[in-house]
């Protein structure tokens, strides 16, 4: 949209279809000009690119963060494991005492975002599908949305008055927007890592992952407006990204994606 206000008279089209799909149809099928993904391409992916005549260049763009978040008040938890995590949003533990004996036997009161949201969707990826799921993503969410005490919004901050609200409250949401609101919530540490724009960039934090976007020199060439495309979005990517609730890419990582960009283009 802020491509098109600036002045592009042409069509813009996005798929929501996540990372693995939007590889198919970049690198198999070729319908795609950009894939945006939250992983790194596969080796496999690349083959099929190649197999097209197309060679993916990378340029990453920002970094998905979760903080899992409990009340000032709450003085029984401040690191949990992956599985206790999963435990703790899962529909198996109605107190808090049924994930550790040694908290209180205090319902849990879970505040998460909606349905709808990408949030929700990697929380379930990744706390839920390992522990409830493996390969039955449908199941993981299931014994999520059947927790006790399960309070969803699409408003963020109705989760943090929530959370806030509640010696005995957890709650998550992308870690950007946790920074607005720590003079009122505390973050858990996740397998003894805590959040921070270090720990989410270098993957070293368990529930952060990497995003990016991917094209090709010859798209780029053939079709200038992609290129065009590309060069506004790594310009204004920073200036935006927190809004919904990202981690920037850091200085260096959002350099080497613009040199790879000019390297594309003046070849």
């Amino acid at each position: 949209l802020q491509f098109r206000d600036d002045g592009f008279t042409g069509e813009v089209k996005v798929d929501s279809i996540g990372s693995g799909a939007g590889f198919e149809r970049f690198c198999k099928t070729g319908e795609t000009d950009i894939a945006n993904a939250s992983r790194a391409i596969k080796d496999s992916e690349i083959e099929s690119c190649k197999a097209i005549n197309r060679n993916p260049i990378e340029f990453r763009v920002g970094t998905d963060a979760l903080a899992v978040v409990v009340s000032m008040e709450n003085d029984f938890i401040t690191d949990v494991s992956i599985e206790d995590l999963a435990k703790i949003f899962s529909s198996e533990a109605v107190l808090w005492s049924d994930v550790n004996p040694s908290y209180p036997a205090e319902p849990i009161q879970r505040f998460v975002p909606g349905t709808d949201s990408g949030t929700f969707d990697y929380f379930v990826e990744a706390v839920m599908l390992p522990v409830y799921g493996k390969e039955d993503k449908e199941n993981a969410k299931k014994v999520f949305l059947e927790a006790q005490n399960l309070s969803q919004s699409e408003d963020d901050n109705v989760l943090v008055q929530g959370v806030a609200g509640s010696k005995y409250a957890i709650g998550f949401f992308g870690y950007a927007y946790y920074t607005e609101n720590d003079d009122t919530l505390k973050t858990l540490s996740i397998n003894g890592i805590s959040p921070s724009f270090e720990t989410a960039e270098s993957g070293e934090y368990p529930i952060s992952r990497p995003l990016f976007i991917y094209s090709d020199a010859e798209i780029m060439k053939t079709k200038p407006q992609v290129a065009a495309f590309i060069n506004y979005y790594l310009t204004y990517v920073n200036d935006v990204i927190v809004e919904v609730g990202y981690f920037p890419a850091s200085e260096d990582a959002l350099n080497a994606a613009k040199q790879a960009w000019i390297d594309a283009n003046t070849k």
